[in-house]
């Protein structure tokens, strides 16, 4: 009997259960602390090129830098878009709400119990 196996990896589930808040408070400093260890690793690629090691050194760390630096603003830029999407939203659920007050508002103005409109034409 083969079981069945989940197509999905196991992590993917867990990340769409989360928050866009807990996903945007994860990728932003992720993504500043990749791309910062991504400026070190080119500044030690930087200083071995001038110190003499061999091309083939500083070429991979240079190499692995640039990965690191790439990954890092990518990770950043998702928390951007996590961020702007949470604003977004606030910003539609605030609209929609004051919609709804002032349409209840005005319903309630026309529909008052007790008061009748008098007559422009009658006088008391």
């Amino acid at each position: 009997m083969i079981p069945s196996i989940d197509p999905k990896p196991p992590g993917k589930r867990l990340i769409k259960r989360m928050s866009t808040r807990t996903k945007w408070m994860i990728l932003a400093p992720c993504g500043l602390l990749i791309f910062s260890f991504g400026l070190t690793v080119l500044s030690e690629a930087a200083h071995q090129r001038r110190t003499g090691v061999p091309t083939q050194v500083w070429v991979v760390l240079g190499l692995y830098s640039l990965a690191l630096i790439n990954g890092g603003l990518i990770m950043f830029g998702e928390a951007l878009r996590f961020r702007i999407l949470l604003d977004v939203r606030r910003e539609t659920r605030r609209s929609m709400r004051q919609l709804a007050r002032k349409i209840s508002i005005k319903a309630a103005g026309k529909h008052k119990p007790g008061k009748k409109a008098k007559s422009p034409t009658k006088t008391d």
